[in-house]
């Protein structure tokens, strides 16, 4: 019933067969791409004729995150444009201001082309809600079953190249079992976005996957906002998630009490904070 990579090359870092990987796609083109941003950590980016949702359905605020705005969430759901012809749908983790699970199965049973990549806690959910007459479903869902200390997975889906890293989520301890990615998705053979979910800014998590990061190169890190707020955080970024820009997500709806907060720390950092804004990648 899973879908479990078939196509998939678990990689370990620093290997011959990492190191000579060729980009891959099918969508190569010259047209101009964007990330427009939705709420919290959902954001869809698309290029050319690919087009991605990450984190774009949930139900939960907690009283501090945006959700997405319902007349958004409604086109979403009926397909309309801008969000026709999704072609996959990304979920970083599987707590509730990041995906919540019937939402997201419907969302899936009123698009019949759309793949979706989540951890299994995330697909463990989706099976708690879903009937009989969805099984077919989860022929296009493909599982991500990393442990904490796997090395960086590779796979092609639909000719878009993938590369998911499970990173602590952010928080200490209690949150090890969470199981968070860091996706670092190609809409084409020299345009790569990458969405980090709720990861810690510990640099032991990051520095001994640098071969990883510096093999690729990322058009547009989409970090959560509190990377900017550390000496830590910030040097992640600086010298090892080799990205050319960085956009944060995961700011409380009142980004204007966050930036007084932070006023040094957040001064010159771009941040996600209106829905429907957006971020060129070219």
């Amino acid at each position: 019933m899973r879908h479990f990579l078939r196509c998939a090359l678990l990689l370990a870092l620093g290997s011959s067969a990492l190191a000579s990987a060729a980009p891959v796609s099918a969508h190569d083109h010259d047209h101009d791409g964007q990330a427009t941003y939705l709420a919290n950590e959902a954001v869809m980016v698309e290029k050319g004729d690919v087009k991605i949702l990450f984190d774009p359905l949930f139900n939960q605020s907690y009283g501090t995150y945006l959700l997405v705005p319902e007349d958004l969430r409604k086109t979403m759901m009926k397909g309309e444009a801008p969000f026709d012809n999704i072609d996959i749908v990304f979920i970083s983790h599987a707590h509730g201001d990041h995906f919540s699970a019937q939402p997201m199965l419907e969302f899936l049973r009123n698009h019949s082309q759309t793949k979706l990549v989540a951890s299994t806690q995330a697909v463990e959910a989706l099976r708690k809600v879903t009937t009989k007459e969805d099984t077919h479903i989860f022929e296009r869902i493909t599982t991500l079953t990393l442990g904490p200390d796997d090395p960086p997975l590779r796979f092609i889906l639909d000719g878009v190249e993938i590369d998911a890293v499970r990173i602590p989520h952010a928080g200490g301890p209690g949150r090890a079992s969470v199981q968070n990615y860091v996706l670092r998705v190609a809409l084409d053979s020299d345009t790569r976005v990458m969405h980090m979910g709720d990861s810690d800014p510990a640099m032991r998590f990051f520095a001994p996957l640098d071969a990883h990061w510096q093999e690729k190169r990322t058009r547009l890190a989409m970090p959560p906002y509190w990377f900017f707020l550390s000496d830590e955080g910030r040097k992640i970024m600086d010298e090892h998630l080799n990205a050319e820009h960085y956009t944060g997500v995961h700011v409380p709806a009142n980004a204007e009490a966050v930036r007084r907060q932070y006023p040094d720390a957040l001064k010159d950092a771009d941040l996600f904070t209106r829905p429907s804004e957006t971020r060129a990648l070219d």
